[in-house]
């Protein structure tokens, strides 16, 4: 059996504030990347229940971390799809994934 890794990596201030995040997994080559943001969720099979980390650098503006959570949206209705066929949730997801870029576009628009 092949087995892959994904190694995070966080450096922390002296207030244990992730002042940087870096990845690397063996099926992206060797480099080490790095990131702003981190979410990640583990259905803890025993508990059967989601285990969340949520992890973000100081240098993560508000805007960007908006943007990062309405991808991840589209993300998971493309997931569920993928994962179990229910075309009815990914439209749902779709559909609050659009109005939140909208949301986001009118937010941006306002601000300039």
């Amino acid at each position: 059996m092949k087995k892959s890794e994904i190694r995070f990596s966080i450096a922390l201030d002296d207030q244990k504030i992730p002042e940087a995040i870096s990845w690397s997994a063996t099926d992206a080559g060797p480099d080490i990347h790095f990131a702003k943001a981190l979410n990640v969720s583990i259905w803890d099979r025993d508990e059967r229940g989601t285990m969340k980390i949520d992890l973000w650098t100081k240098e993560m503006p508000v805007d960007e971390m908006k943007r990062f959570y309405v991808d991840m949206i589209g993300s998971m209705a493309e997931s569920i799809i993928n994962a179990t066929n229910d075309e009815f949730m990914g439209a749902k997801l779709r559909a609050l994934g659009r109005e939140l870029s909208q949301h986001l576009d009118q937010e941006e628009k306002a601000a300039r």
